[in-house]
């Protein structure tokens, strides 16, 4: 019976990559960086590989990167208001480090989107005014981020009965159990 709610988990998910205005598209990131304080952002899902390996783009100097440089387990959380349906992954992130993925991604995002990753200065720098911010001519610090998970939690909220189910991958099999919601 968990089949069908995991075949419902990874096409939502799938939509959130492939479907405009799709809820799942920003994702809520958690990083546990200095001081076992936890950081959350929003970030865009970009990819998901059949094995539901997630991506999304960051700059190189944010926070993000420093924190998962620290420790490389993170949280992500994806709802949807109109199916009452939340989605938590737990994973390991790894820093793209394949050269040649990283230039043909940057080579098609579009220019207007590539503002993102070339300020003079890094994200959450303090400045006095929007329009002062300035960018690079040459370079960028454009680097993608991917999220293997280990646990997916998905949970549905209905009636008579919410349906919360843990997913757990072993190597490459995915178990599940039933959970109270």
């Amino acid at each position: 019976m968990s089949d069908v709610f995991f075949e419902e988990m990874r096409n939502e998910i799938f939509n959130g990559v492939n479907e405009h205005g799709h809820p799942f598209r920003t994702i809520s990131l958690a990083t546990v960086g200095h001081n076992a304080i936890p950081r959350l952002c929003t970030v865009v899902l970009r990819e998901v590989t059949n094995d539901l390996k997630l991506t999304f783009y960051t700059d190189s100097r944010s926070q993000k990167i420093s924190n998962l440089m620290l420790n490389d387990q993170i949280g992500l959380l994806m709802y949807h208001p109109h199916k009452l349906l939340q989605i938590k992954v737990e994973g390991q992130a790894h820093i793209v480090k394949d050269v040649e993925r990283l230039k043909d991604t940057w080579n098609n995002i579009q220019p207007n989107s590539r503002r993102d990753y070339i300020t003079q200065h890094s994200p959450s720098s303090k400045i006095t005014n929007p329009s002062t911010i300035e960018y690079l001519n040459d370079g960028h610090y454009f680097t993608m981020i991917d999220v293997v998970p280990q646990k997916i939690e998905f949970l549905k909220l209905k009636r008579p009965h919410h349906i919360r189910i843990a997913f757990e991958k072993k190597q490459d099999t995915w178990s599940s159990t039933f959970l109270v919601p």
